[in-house]
């Protein structure tokens, strides 16, 4: 059975960037956080497509273990963007509970195959 991993972390990366950009001119450390943002959230799907073709179950393992550390990053900025208001709690809610719920999964599979 195909894992829809790799289809659900670049619709979070997406929508990622369709936020970051709707940031774009905002303050100094707006700015500073979004780029933050964009560099984490975006790299959850890029390690998950490298683990696709790894070499190995450890170099799978390790792929996936960067992406479940990138995605409690994003996590972090994501609670940070809402609890600053730097953009409004409400807009970030499901982004957050994304983030969260790619920790879990990419986490247990990190488990699994170790």
């Amino acid at each position: 059975m195909k894992s829809d991993l790799p289809d659900r972390t670049f619709a979070f990366a997406e929508r990622i960037v369709r936020l970051c950009l709707a940031l774009e001119g905002e303050n100094t450390v707006a700015a500073t956080l979004v780029k933050q943002l964009l560099r984490s959230g975006t790299s959850i799907g890029a390690n998950v497509e490298e683990a696709q073709a790894s070499e190995s179950k450890r170099d799978f393992v390790h792929k996936y273990s960067i992406a479940a550390k990138e995605a409690r990053e994003t996590h972090y900025w994501l609670r940070l963007l809402a609890k600053t208001e730097v953009i409004l709690p409400s807009r970030l809610e499901p982004l957050t509970a994304e983030a969260n719920e790619l920790v879990a999964i990419l986490t247990s599979i990190c488990k699994k195959n170790r």
